[in-house]
Formats: C-alpha cells, structure tokens, sequence
C-alpha cells in the first residue's frame, strides 16, 4: 500500500479536482486530520506527521476511486497520476 506523503496527498486533490471537505466526503477521513496532515511538510521524503493505517488507506481508495493511481518511487520518485491518458 502507498505510503501517502502530504504533496501526494494535496497533489492528488488537485487532479481530482477535490477540497478538503470533499476528500474527507469521499474517504471518510476527518476534515481535521486531513488538514493537519497537509499543513506538515516531508523530510527526506518522509511525512513528519504519519497517518494512521485506516486513514491512510480509506484517503488512498477514495484517489484511486476517483480515476487516480500512484506511481512506485522506482528510483525516479514517488507520485500520482491520472489512471488512463486524458485525450489533449
């Protein structure tokens, strides 16, 4: 399972084009833990606020659910893009 940093996790609601309230709707994640898991920033690629297991993954199904996948560190970075290609 993808460990969600707080830029995936903001970068993720700018592709699905959701907010804090609408993410938390979508995830069942507080509104606050979202907000307060966002505010951090990583050190060394690591959060330095950590989500709990559930948390993290209810946020990474309601991504996935909404057309988004994340991409595996493979040497290149972690991130998150959109499942299929979008016709430009």
């Amino acid at each position: 399972m993808t460990e969600l940093t707080p830029e995936m996790c903001r970068a993720g609601r700018a592709l699905a084009r959701l907010d804090q309230k609408g993410l938390s709707e979508a995830s069942g994640v507080p509104m606050p833990t979202i907000k307060a898991f966002e505010t951090v920033r990583s050190v060394d690629g690591k959060p330095s606020r950590r989500l709990t297991t559930m948390n993290n993954r209810a946020l990474v199904e309601a991504f996935e659910r909404a057309g988004l996948e994340f991409i595996a560190e493979n040497g290149g970075g972690a991130g998150i893009r959109f499942r299929e290609r979008k016709a430009l």
